[in-house]
């Protein structure tokens, strides 16, 4: 019975944490990575340009002028210059 619930917990393990930590790793190395004129796309679907950079936010500039301060963690992913 023991050695069912040690498998059970480590398939949950490998599927499921594992793959959660490696990603959060991910992402908090592109965020460290990012740099001012970087263009982005927010959790909330915010296209934009980093303008700014602090310790814990960033300020973005999207397609109408206005800029907009986010958090880092809110950056989903940096927006490839090519094609758009």
């Amino acid at each position: 019975m023991i050695v069912i619930l040690v498998l059970l917990f480590g398939m949950f393990y490998f599927l499921m944490v594992r793959p959660m930590r490696q990603r959060e790793k991910k992402h908090d190395e592109m965020v460290q990575q990012l740099e001012e004129g970087d263009r982005v796309i927010t959790a909330g679907g915010v296209y934009g340009e980093i303008v700014n950079i602090s310790q814990d936010s960033i300020v973005i500039k999207i397609e109408s002028g206005a800029t907009m301060r986010v958090t880092k963690g809110s950056v989903l992913a940096l927006r490839s210059t090519e094609g758009s």
